[in-house]
C-alpha cells in the first residue's frame, strides 16, 4: 500500500492514472480504501471530471485479493474510475479467470475491468504515461513523491493552522477596547509554530516545484503539468500569500504589542522610582532636619547623608537608563504615544530634580553647619588661649619684653575679633539656609526643628560674643597694668639714667672745673657758668626726685615692689649730697679767687704818683691772707658726708693753679715794697 500512487501520467482521454501495486503479503481492505479516499481527494474537481484509470498490479498477489480490490473500487471510487486494468501473472489465474468475468459485470460495477498483462498495457495507455514497472518510459519516484506530499501536507497543515491563529490574534488586535484587545492578545499571542519556519519550509516547497516544472525532473523528461495539480502548487503560492499578509499584520501587532508592553515597563519603573523617591526617599530626608552640635556630630550627620545619597543614586541610574529608553521612544515618532511619554518623561524629571535639589540643600546645609561649628571650635580655642595668658600673672624682667607681651596680647585680640566676625558670618549664612528649609519640607512643620537650630547657632554667637567680651576687659585690664609696668621701668631706668647724669656732672665738676681764673674779671665769669652749672644738676636732680616719687605711686597703683627704686633714691641724694659740698667748695674757691684779684688788681692799678691811698697798709695783709687762703684750700680735698675725700683736678693742675696765684702775690708783694721805699727816703731827704 506505500506504493499507492498517483503518478502523474495519463491515459487517452487525459484521465489521471491510479496505481494500486499489491503484494503476497495480507492487504488491508480497510487501510486501502483510507489511502484510496487520502488519494482520490488530491486532484481537483477538473481532474476528476475526466475520469481515472486505475492499474491493479496483481502480479505478486492472489486473485481474491484482486478481485477484493476491484470489487471494493466499486464501492470507494465508481463515479471517478472509467477503467479498470488489472495486470496479471502470465500463466498462474488463467483457470480462475473463468469463474468471474469483469466484463459481465460491467454495468453493476459501474466502470470497465481489463485483464492484461503487463506488456500489453500499452495497448490501452500511451507508454509515454507509464512507469518502468509497464514498460513505459514515464519517471517517476514514488518515495520522492511521498516526501514531497509528506511535506506539502505538513505545510498545509500548519500553515491552515497558523493562519487561524493569526487570523484569531489580528483580529482581537482589531476590537475596539484596550482591554479588549489586550486580553485577546493574552490568550492568543504565541502561534503555536513559528511563522517564520513554515513560511521557508513554504517558499522552498514552492521553489522545488517551480524548478521542476521548468528544468524538468533529472531523467530530463519533462515533468507533467499534472505535478501542478497534485502538489498544488496554486494553493501553496495561496497559501504562502496569505500568511505573508497574516504575518505581516501579526508582526505590527507584536510591535505594537512590544511597544506597549516596553511602554508599561517603563510606566511601571517611573512609578517605582517615583514612588520610592516621593516616599522612603522623602522621608529619609524628612528624619534628617539637624545640624548637629559640634564638629563630631555634623561629620556624623554627614556620614548619616552620604548613605541616604548613596541610596538616591541607585535609583538616580534608573531615572538616567528610563529617560534614555523615553528619549529612544520619543525619536521614534508614534504620536499616540508622545503625550503619555512626555508626561512620564515630565513627571520623572521632576520628581528626581526636586529629590536631587533636597539633596544637594541637605548637603550644603550640613556642610555650611560643619564650617560654623568648625569657626566656632577654632575660636573656642583662641579665647581659652587669650584667657589662659591673661590669668597667668605678668613677671617680666625689663620694658621691651612687656612691649613684647602687649604686642603679642594685641594681635591674640585681634584674631580673636577675626574669628568672631568669620563665625557670625557663618552663622548668618548657615541661619539664611535654614531659613529656606521649609521649601522641601513636603507640608511637613518643621518650625519647631528649626528653632531648635536657630536657638543653637545663635546660643553659640551669643556665648562667643560674651567670652569675648569678658576677654576684651582682662585685655584692657591688663593693657593698663603692663602700660603702668612700661611707665614703673622706664621711670626706674630715668631716674637711674639721672643719677649716672648727676655723678657725671660731679666728675666733670671735680675734674673740669679747676680753674680760678687769671684775673677778677675771668674768675667772675667762672663763677657765673658756676652757677649755671649747678642749676643744671638741680635739675637733674630734682627730675630724679620726680621719677622716684612717680615709681612709688606706680608700685602701690601695681602693688609691687620696685626691684630698683630702693636703692636709687640713697645713690640719687648722695651723689647730690657730694655734689653740693663741692659745688659750695667751687662756689667758696672762686668768691675767694674773686676777692683775691680784685683787691690785687687794685693795688696793683693804683699810681704812684698818689700815695696817700697806700697809707694803710692793712690792705696789703689781707690779699696774703686770702692769698695764702686761697692756696691753702687749693691742697685741702674736699670732704664728703660719708667721710671720702676728693681733690679738684689732678696734682699739677692745682700746682698750676696755685703758681699763679704765687706769682700775683709777688707781684702785690713787690709793690708794697716800692711803696714802702719812698717813705724811708723822705726822712733822710
Amino acid at each position: 500500500l506505500l506504493f499507492l500512487s498517483e503518478t502523474g501520467g495519463k491515459d487517452r482521454r487525459s484521465g489521471l492514472i491510479l496505481t494500486i501495486p499489491l503484494c503476497l503479503e495480507q492487504t488491508s481492505m480497510d487501510e486501502l480504501s483510507v489511502t484510496l479516499d487520502y488519494l482520490l481527494s488530491i486532484p481537483s474537481e477538473k481532474c476528476k471530471a475526466r475520469g481515472f484509470t486505475v492499474i491493479v498490479d496483481g502480479r505478486k498477489s492472489q486473485w481474491n485479493v484482486v478481485k477484493t480490490v476491484v470489487l471494493m473500487l466499486q464501492n470507494v471510487v465508481p463515479a471517478e474510475v472509467s477503467l479498470v486494468c488489472v495486470v496479471k501473472p502470465d500463466e498462474f489465474w488463467d483457470k480462475k479467470v473463468t469463474h468471474f468475468c469483469f466484463w459481465k459485470e460491467k454495468d453493476r460495477l459501474g466502470f470497465e475491468v481489463i485483464l492484461v498483462s503487463a506488456n500489453k498495457l500499452t495497448r490501452y495507455i500511451e507508454p509515454c504515461q507509464l512507469t518502468e514497472d509497464f514498460g513505459g518510459t514515464l519517471t517517476y519516484d514514488h518515495m520522492d513523491w511521498l516526501n514531497k506530499r509528506l511535506v506539502f501536507e505538513k505545510f498545509t497543515k500548519e500553515s491552515t493552522s497558523l493562519l487561524d491563529e493569526l487570523a484569531l490574534i489580528n483580529n482581537g488586535s482589531d476590537k475596539g477596547t484596550q482591554q479588549e484587545r489586550e486580553r485577546s492578545i493574552d490568550l492568543n499571542f504565541l502561534p503555536s509554530v513559528d511563522p517564520e519556519t513554515v513560511l521557508q519550509t513554504g517558499h522552498e516547497l514552492l521553489s522545488e516545484l517551480q524548478q521542476r516544472r521548468f528544468n524538468g525532473s533529472d531523467g530530463g523528461v519533462s515533468w507533467s503539468p499534472m505535478d501542478d495539480e497534485l502538489l498544488a502548487q496554486p494553493q501553496v503560492m495561496k497559501l504562502l500569500d496569505s500568511l505573508r499578509e497574516q504575518y505581516t499584520r501579526y508582526q505590527e501587532v507584536c510591535r505594537q504589542r512590544s511597544k506597549r508592553t516596553q511602554l508599561e515597563e517603563i510606566q511601571q519603573k517611573v512609578m517605582q522610582v517615583v514612588n520610592w523617591l516621593e516616599g522612603p526617599g522623602s522621608e529619609q530626608l524628612r528624619t534628617q532636619w539637624g545640624i548637629g552640635d559640634s564638629i563630631r556630630a555634623s561629620q556624623a550627620l554627614q556620614q548619616k547623608h552620604e548613605e541616604i545619597e548613596s541610596q538616591h543614586s541607585e535609583w538616580f541610574a534608573v531615572y538616567v537608563e528610563l529617560n534614555q529608553q523615553i528619549a529612544a521612544l520619543l525619536n521614534a515618532g508614534d504620536e499616540e504615544d508622545l503625550v503619555e511619554l512626555k508626561a512620564l518623561q515630565q513627571q520623572l524629571s521632576d520628581v528626581c530634580y526636586r529629590q536631587a535639589s533636597q539633596l544637594e540643600f541637605r548637603q550644603n546645609l550640613l556642610q555650611a553647619a560643619l564650617e560654623f561649628h568648625s569657626v566656632a571650635q577654632d575660636l573656642s580655642q583662641q579665647l581659652d588661649g587669650l584667657l589662659g595668658m591673661l590669668c597667668v600673672d605678668v613677671a617680666p624682667a625689663d620694658g621691651a619684653s612687656i612691649q613684647q607681651t602687649l604686642k603679642l596680647l594685641e594681635e591674640k585680640l585681634k584674631s580673636v575679633d577675626l574669628g568672631l566676625q568669620g563665625l557670625r558670618e557663618k552663622g548668618q549664612s548657615l541661619l539664611d539656609q535654614i531659613s529656606n528649609q521649609a521649601s522641601w519640607a513636603y507640608g511637613k512643620d518643621v518650625t519647631i526643628e528649626n528653632k531648635e537650630n536657630v536657638d543653637h547657632i545663635q546660643g553659640v554667637m551669643e556665648d562667643m560674643q560674651l567670652r569675648k567680651q569678658r576677654c576684651e576687659d582682662m585685655v584692657d585690664v591688663r593693657r593698663l597694668k603692663m602700660l603702668q609696668m612700661v611707665q614703673l621701668f622706664k621711670c626706674e631706668e630715668d631716674a637711674a639714667q639721672a643719677v649716672e647724669w648727676l655723678s657725671e656732672l660731679l666728675d666733670a665738676l671735680l675734674k673740669t672745673h679747676i680753674r680760678l681764673g687769671d684775673d677778677a674779671q675771668e674768675t667772675k665769669v667762672l663763677l657765673e657758668k658756676h652757677r649755671k652749672f649747678v642749676d643744671v644738676a638741680q635739675s637733674t636732680y630734682d627730675y630724679g626726685r620726680q621719677l622716684l616719687q612717680a615709681t612709688v605711686v606706680l608700685c602701690q597703683s601695681l602693688r609691687c615692689t620696685s626691684r630698683s627704686s630702693g636703692d636709687t633714691l640713697p645713690r640719687l641724694n648722695r651723689v647730690w649730697k657730694q655734689f653740693t659740698v663741692t659745688s659750695e667748695e667751687r662756689v667758696h674757691r672762686l668768691e675767694t679767687a674773686v676777692a683775691f684779684h680784685s683787691t690785687a688788681e687794685k693795688i696793683l692799678q693804683e699810681c704812684p704818683e698818689q700815695p696817700e691811698a697806700f697809707n694803710e697798709m692793712e690792705q696789703f695783709d689781707e690779699i696774703e691772707a686770702v692769698g695764702k687762703s686761697l692756696l691753702d684750700r687749693l691742697t685741702v680735698p674736699v670732704v664728703y658726708p660719708d667721710g671720702s675725700e676728693q681733690y679738684f683736678g689732678s696734682p699739677s693742675d692745682m700746682a698750676s693753679a696755685a703758681e699763679h696765684i704765687r706769682e700775683k702775690m709777688k707781684l702785690v708783694s713787690l709793690k708794697k715794697q716800692q711803696l714802702k721805699q719812698p717813705e724811708a727816703t723822705t726822712p733822710e731827704s
